[in-house]
């Protein structure tokens, strides 16, 4: 550690009460700024320059900031042996290798963080969890670049490392200082691209964005800083609401004077204060990315500007008014349902099989097992998927009542459910979240007790409901109600909860719209054909942008480039199976 560094920060603790590696860890999100500004400007034609900026930043912030010698002795066995086992061992087991490997040392850790138990101190756990998600894609992407072209589809293509990188980009992607504690994470091949600055070419026919210099890298100033006052704010409002909505408080003897809606509310407050902390974190740390330029997504098919959203974790506007439990999971910690779904679900399922129970189960233990082992964390991932299995009930069979039979339109009527489903939303998930915030067992379910386990007793009577002879009757009643349309389900039931993936019926939506436009545009003497291929993913990929975009769910810099080769058999059997589809849904 630096000498005399800690005398500014236990000033400011004084003041407010802040725990000093707090502070400091703020500190380094906010320096990350210029420090980013200066990466930018060093010149693209020295790449190892700017690793080697990257990794010396990077051991200031461990070191020089944090004295974290336990850290780098971290970082070495981690990422270290991810790439002994990747360059050394090959087959179908190496991924797996990693992956058990990585687990089994933060699992080591994860335990001595929770006997000490202390959230005012950083530790290395945070770090580690980033570093699970970089570390194991590498070595699933080192994997697929040995292994037949035609066995991968489009998106693996495309991470997989071919050759083995050097020390300086493997050292600096481990490193890379604005994402380092607390992510966000992301694959090599981006890395590597940015670095060689060939993230930033243009396409043909899109305008180019404008740079400084003779850079590529396009200016990002503003976004950046855009960012910075957002997350700032975020942490602002998180201090002084903290100072009234705290996990201990629902244990107290006052608290149980309150009346139940009451609690209910103050359990909703808890989880939104508990919220903020980590939008302001989240929305830090991805500007400090878009500063660098990492965060480089392109160019705006509608605006023509360029897209700063690669890195986009967070999306809390989509949480906070979500009318469903997809809508409040798509919007949480998306870099970390990315790697569940692309690293772990679809890599347990055979190849040419679907994913069924067996991927869920493993993607869900995977996801409370990479948390840590207090039991909160658990308790609200069981409950959750059970939560979602009920949400998934409702609408296919509850929310169609409320659009007219053609399915497209809503009723009159349908204002009324939307916000009685944001209400039920919004109330069973601050009590499912409750205990990942209390944390203990015994202290959540003393929490959920006293607000008489009202989401226990929803789910319960909710699958018994469409478990019983109800459920056929909402489907024949539906049926008729809606002749001579027919309802479009889909196996859906069989697909897991939602990790950041577009629903079956928002593809089957897209391509009945671009089927429509196809034929539209005959009619009109064009001789367009049907897309096929990435040409077709690509045109669902915008349809389905372009839907959310009109139904409220995404913002104009929301993400809109959507990884879709784990759909490309449900792709397949809507375009060329579709009446099979339609004899399921009688």
């Amino acid at each position: 550690m630096i000498p005399g560094i800690n005398a500014p920060f236990g000033y400011v603790a004084k003041l407010t009460g802040a725990g000093v590696d707090d502070l400091k860890l703020l500190f380094s999100f906010i320096i990350s700024y210029p420090l980013a500004a200066v990466l930018k400007r060093i010149p693209d034609s020295r790449p190892n320059l700017k690793n080697i900026y990257i990794i010396s930043i990077g051991l200031f912030f461990l070191i020089g900031l944090f004295d974290l010698y336990a850290g780098i002795r971290s970082i070495l066995i981690s990422a270290g042996g991810t790439y002994v086992v990747s360059y050394y061992i090959d087959g179908t087991l190496m991924p797996w290798i990693v992956f058990v490997f990585l687990m089994g040392h933060m699992s080591s850790n994860h335990i001595i963080r929770q006997r000490l138990d202390d959230p005012s101190q950083v530790d290395i756990t945070g770090m580690q969890m980033v570093m699970i998600m970089k570390l194991s894609a590498f070595a699933w992407n080192v994997h697929d670049g040995r292994i037949k072209r035609d066995l991968l589809t489009d998106g693996q293509k495309e991470k997989a490392i071919y050759k083995m990188p050097g020390f300086l980009d493997y050292s600096a992607y481990v490193l890379f200082f604005p994402a380092l504690f607390t992510g966000p994470a992301f694959d090599f091949n981006d890395y590597k691209r940015y670095i060689e600055t060939t993230m930033f070419e243009v396409k043909k026919g899109d305008p180019a964005p404008p740079t400084r210099g003779q850079g590529r890298i396009p200016r990002s100033g503003t976004p950046a800083t855009l960012k910075l006052v957002e997350g700032l704010v975020w942490i602002l409002l998180f201090l002084q609401l903290g100072a009234y909505y705290y996990p201990g408080f629902v244990l107290t003897d006052q608290y149980w004077t309150y009346s139940f809606p009451r609690r209910v509310w103050y359990l909703y407050a808890l989880g939104f204060t508990s919220r903020l902390k980590y939008y302001g974190v989240w929305t830090l740390t991805e500007g400090g990315c878009i500063m660098s330029g990492l965060g480089y997504n392109g160019i705006d098919p509608v605006t023509k500007k360029a897209r700063w959203d690669r890195l986009n974790n967070v999306y809390p506007w989509g949480i906070e008014s979500a009318q469903n439990a997809r809508g409040y999971m798509e919007g949480w910690n998306k870099n970390t349902n990315n790697w569940l779904r692309n690293y772990v679900y679809l890599r347990v399922t055979p190849r040419g099989k679907k994913p069924g129970f067996r991927a869920t189960l493993i993607t869900f233990t995977t996801s409370a097992f990479w948390h840590g082992f207090y039991p909160g964390y658990y308790l609200t991932f069981v409950l959750g998927a059970f939560v979602q299995t009920v949400a998934k009930n409702f609408r296919r069979h509850i929310r169609p009542f409320f659009l007219k039979p053609d399915g497209k339109q809503a009723t009159k009527y349908k204002i009324y459910y939307d916000a009685a489903c944001w209400l039920i939303t919004q109330t069973a998930f601050c009590f499912v979240t409750a205990p990942f915030v209390i944390l203990g067992f015994s202290d959540s379910i003393k929490a959920w007790a006293r607000v008489y386990f009202y989401c226990i007793v929803g789910v319960a009577a909710s699958m018994a409901f469409f478990a019983s002879p109800a459920k056929v009757w909402l489907v024949k009643r539906l049926d008729k109600r809606n002749h001579p349309h027919v309802l479009n389900r889909t196996m859906s039931d069989s697909r897991m909860p939602h990790l950041g993936m577009p629903d079956t019926e928002e593809i089957d939506r897209a391509v009945d719209e671009i089927k429509a436009e196809v034929e539209e545009r005959r009619r009109r003497g064009s001789k367009v054909e049907f897309p096929s291929g990435e040409k077709l993913r690509h045109a669902i990929s915008q349809r389905v942008y372009l839907n959310r975009n009109e139904k409220g769910e995404i913002v104009a810099i929301g993400d809109n480039k959507m990884d879709l080769d784990h759909v490309s058999e449900t792709i397949n059997e809507t375009v060329m199976g579709s009446s099979g589809k339609k004899e399921r849904g009688h």
